[in-house]
């Protein structure tokens, strides 16, 4: 199983761009291109329904050895045994993420600012998400971050940090030269025509 610390491109399944009927094929895909970790976002599904294709998604990720993170749902994550779990600035605190899914799981949280950042590696995160640095039709209410702090954010984290917001191939290359080494991809890679080829050709740009 990859370690999140070793992890460089993060893919999301997200149900606003993915039917439920093709969470599965979608989640093998993303793993066969190269995808390091995946995510389970799923706004506005019942956790019922979360957990049953968070179980669908489990022996596809395992087999490639890939995390399964679980957005926002700790009993979901604490019930399936995922290998992770992610919570926003207004989801529960990381110690209490913790508390309820267990020490094997890894704890990741999503960051808006500078300050954030500095404040989850403080309350312990394994991980951050930055963002967004590009308008984007997932967060459409959040104002992009840009990609100013990125350098910054680098220097004063030491936690692994996932750029995410509008990154897609086209933005890849500024991206990585305002500092990033990790980065989310969701929409540029749940709508391409060949899902494998895309994911397989921006991993090859991120070294």
């Amino acid at each position: 199983m990859k370690r999140i610390q070793d992890a460089r491109l993060y893919g999301i399944v997200d149900l606003g761009y993915v039917t439920a009927a093709n969470v599965e094929s979608m989640t093998d895909q993303l793993c066969l291109g190269g995808a390091d970790v995946i995510q389970l976002r799923a706004k506005k599904l019942e956790a019922q329904e979360i957990e049953r294709l968070a179980r669908l998604m489990l022996p596809i990720t395992r087999s490639h050895g890939v995390p399964l993170v679980i957005n926002d749902h700790l009993e979901v994550a604490a019930a399936i045994g995922s290998e992770g779990i992610h919570v926003g600035q207004d989801d529960d605190a990381v110690a209490k993420a913790r508390a309820v899914v267990g020490s094997a799981c890894f704890v990741g949280k999503s960051t808006h600012s500078l300050a954030q950042a500095v404040a989850a590696q403080a309350e312990g995160a394994d991980y951050i998400g930055f963002g967004p640095l590009y308008a984007t039709g997932t967060k459409p209410d959040y104002v992009p971050v840009g990609l100013s702090d990125i350098a910054e954010v680098h220097r004063r984290v030491t936690l692994p940090i996932f750029c995410i917001g509008g990154v897609n191939a086209s933005r890849l290359d500024e991206v990585i030269a305002a500092g990033a080494h990790r980065v989310v991809v969701v929409s540029a890679f749940l709508l391409a025509n060949d899902v494998t080829a895309e994911v397989s050709a921006l991993k090859k740009r991120l070294v």
